[in-house]
């Protein structure tokens, strides 16, 4: 009977499972199956998608510039969209008062009202998680101190807080240099009247995570207590700032094309959907409503897609509705 040598007698150790990579855990996490199941989503999704396309990408996809001044002329102002008497096939939207091409506006407004949103979001998101942390956390009167100035932010209304920001930029930089800084002061307003909801909403979330039991193991072998709501609380309260963040989105949208409607936003010389609105209004009742509508109802549908995204990723992180 031949005898086995050692390699001959070792059993073949059993192969253990492959990690799984990061697209794998997503193709197969309940989110995915959530958004997959529901058609109102993917609609959602792919409108938002083609809006961030063709704001991203305007230089090249929208047919005229609206900005360059040597390619617009006067004599196609109030030009009719497609399918109507006297259009021209070059606008497909029509023109507005000045020969500018509708479609081209909105690619460009388009732009500009996502870069507010998007920004002033951040920007209240990163200010109020960082409170909210902060407040949730320490407790005492750190706690009692942020949550009486969100208190008393809570009582203005968005556009009257955007107002007195804008009301005190003109009172210290003027006209002239307001509106080159236009944009800013405009995301800071809007962040400013948006960062109560974030600091709140994880600062209820902190006052729970930090009693449990890895936020204590943490403290004993003695991490700075910045690590630990970086590190540690942080990743465990960052759910209901998504949501938070996606509607938000929607809602800056709309105060920003509401302040520059009202003529303290984005400057003309830069129109956002708002300031295209404002523009349109002015020749609605004589007979050019394609110069406010198509803004519109650009502006209405960005608006809903991204407010059916933050109401899907509401229910999809909410473990009691799975």
């Amino acid at each position: 009977m031949p005898i086995a040598t050692g390699e001959e007698a070792k059993e073949p150790v059993p192969a253990g499972p492959v990690p799984r990579g990061m697209l794998a855990r997503i193709l197969d996490s309940d989110i995915l199956h959530s958004f997959l199941r529901s058609k109102v989503t993917i609609a959602s999704a792919i409108v938002t998608l083609v809006f961030f396309i063709g704001a991203a990408f305007a230089p090249w996809i929208a047919p005229h510039n609206p900005f360059d001044l040597a390619s617009i002329s006067i004599l196609d102002a109030r030009v009719p969209p497609i399918g109507m008497d006297y259009h021209d096939p070059r606008f497909l939207l029509g023109t507005d008062d000045q020969g500018r091409d509708v479609f081209s506006g909105i690619l460009y407004g388009a732009r500009i009202s996502l870069a507010v949103g998007f920004l002033s979001v951040l920007f209240a998101g990163v200010v109020g998680v960082l409170l909210g942390l902060i407040a949730g956390y320490v407790g005492g009167k750190v706690d009692a101190i942020i949550m009486r100035i969100a208190e008393v932010q809570l009582t203005f209304p968005a556009i009257l807080i955007a107002l007195l920001v804008d009301g005190v930029a003109r009172a210290l930089f003027g006209n002239l240099d307001r509106e080159r800084f236009a944009f800013w002061i405009l995301v800071f307003s809007i962040a400013l009247s948006f960062w109560v909801q974030f600091a709140r909403t994880v600062r209820g979330s902190t006052l729970v995570e930090r009693n449990k039991e890895y936020v204590q193991a943490a403290r004993l072998i003695g991490i700075p207590p910045f690590l630990i709501m970086v590190r540690h609380v942080l990743p465990n309260v960052i759910g209901p700032v998504l949501v938070i963040a996606t509607i938000n989105l929607g809602l800056a949208i709309i105060t920003e094309a509401t302040l520059s409607f009202l003529g303290v936003g984005i400057p003309p010389t830069q129109p956002s959907l708002g300031t295209l609105v404002r523009i349109g209004n002015d020749f609605l009742f004589s007979g050019e409503w394609w110069i406010a509508m198509f803004p519109g109802c650009a502006l209405a549908v960005l608006v809903l897609a991204v407010n059916l995204l933050g109401d899907w990723l509401r229910d999809a992180l909410n473990p009691k509705l799975r």
